[in-house]
Parts: structure tokens; C-alpha cells; sequence
């Protein structure tokens, strides 16, 4: 149980640490394409980690 709070309390620090407007200003500065790439991997980064917590 202390394991899966601190788990989550780490995934919840990195989610406020990075500032909306900031990576959506980089993710269309680098291009399209690489935008296209980082959003799936942190979509599926999300998918993943949801199913080993609900483990």
C-alpha cells in the first residue's frame, strides 16, 4: 500500500510540474510530426501506468 501511494504521489508531482502551455508551445515548435510521436507515447505512458496501479 505505501509502495502504490508514493507511486502515485510521484506520477501526480510530475503531472503539475510540467506547465500545459509550455509543452504544447514545444511539442509545435519541434514539428508535427515529432508532436504526433510524444503525444501517442504519453498517452500510452498513461495507459500503462493506469493498468499497474490497478493491479
Amino acid at each position: 500500500m505505501k509502495d502504490r501511494v508514493i507511486k502515485i504521489s510521484l506520477f501526480t508531482a510530475l503531472l503539475l510540474s510540467l506547465t500545459g502551455c509550455e509543452v504544447i508551445g514545444d511539442i509545435f515548435q519541434a514539428g508535427m510530426a515529432v508532436g504526433i510521436f510524444v503525444v501517442v507515447l504519453v498517452v500510452l505512458l498513461i495507459v500503462w501506468l493506469l493498468r499497474k496501479f490497478r493491479r
